[in-house]
């Protein structure tokens, strides 16, 4: 069985699950269930070797990456400088010399 967090505003235990919120009986509060998440639980990206990345990492391209849309591609060895990480399919936001903006997967990538 789930434990499901007080009500932040009146601290009642009869909180209930609504789709994506949490919702109180008592004071009819309703808030996101992300916000319920602590900072203790915050998400590693780690690259395809394990190692962590943060924002501001540069990495290194591993595979061939067809820019979809476009004839491009990102090619193996392509160093990639101040990554910023991103939540989503996609873990990585950056900017690629002769591309430009790109998402990237992190399984994709090394750091550098």
């Amino acid at each position: 069985m789930t434990t499901l967090p007080q009500c932040p505003q009146c601290s009642s235990e009869l909180t209930y699950e609504d789709g994506e919120m949490y919702v109180c009986p008592e004071c009819a509060h309703e808030w996101p269930q992300m916000a319920a998440i602590s900072n203790n639980d915050t998400r590693v990206v780690r690259d395809a070797n394990g190692n962590a990345l943060q924002d501001g990492d540069s990495v290194t391209v591993i595979k061939d990456l067809k820019v979809k849309g476009s004839s491009l591609v990102g090619k193996v060895g392509t160093k990639v400088k101040n990554i910023r990480l991103v939540d989503g399919d996609h873990d990585i936001d950056c900017k690629i010399d002769g591309i430009g903006a790109m998402q990237l997967k992190s399984e994709f990538v090394k750091k550098a």
